[in-house]
């Protein structure tokens, strides 16, 4: 029994079997500057110091690799259970873009407006846009939170986070 608006009711966006190669393929890449860097720091032992620094993560690379192979080839063989099933439907996708674009233009407005700044504007955005929140509430939890934390932080820890022109504009 399927839930209403779960990705089997919908179109698949791309299958199983397409998201195997990409992750298989970008986790074989991984590998590849992992060994590569590794060979280049040392992957041998030194007497009376112990492994060298790419001694580790060299063996790790390697099994990362292996089993990035062995998923590649099965996913490419079609050897496996729900390969040709959805991964994602159109409406699901879409979920996840409306969280991530708002995340990567909170990450890009942090270097500008300072983290208490842009957390205000994002908590804001999302309770209103995504949340449906009124603009009053919104308001007030998108003021209140970084509010806090910026007592937390700032005054509590006495961590400083990036701040931006409207703190400096504050005397903070």
């Amino acid at each position: 029994m399927h839930e209403q608006g779960d990705a089997t009711d919908e179109p698949a966006l791309v299958s199983n079997r397409v998201m195997e190669i990409v992750v298989a393929l970008l986790l074989l890449g991984v590998s590849a500057i992992i060994i590569t860097d590794s060979v280049r720091l040392g992957i041998g032992w030194a007497e009376g110091e112990g492994p060298r620094a790419g001694y580790f993560p060299f063996y790790i690379a390697v099994v990362l690799g292996t089993a990035s192979i062995a998923i590649l080839l099965k996913a490419v063989m079609g050897k496996g259970e729900g390969l040709s099933e959805a991964f994602v439907s159109r409406p699901a996708f879409m979920r996840v873009i409306t969280v991530l674009l708002p995340a990567i233009a909170y990450v890009g407005a942090v270097q500008f407006l300072g983290i208490y700044a842009a957390s205000a504007a994002f908590i804001l955005f999302f309770m209103i846009f995504v949340g449906g929140e009124s603009v009053l509430r919104a308001i007030c939890v998108g003021l209140a939170v970084p509010v806090f934390f910026f007592f937390m932080f700032e005054k509590w820890f006495l961590v400083p986070l990036p701040k931006g022109p409207i703190e400096a504009l504050l005397g903070y």
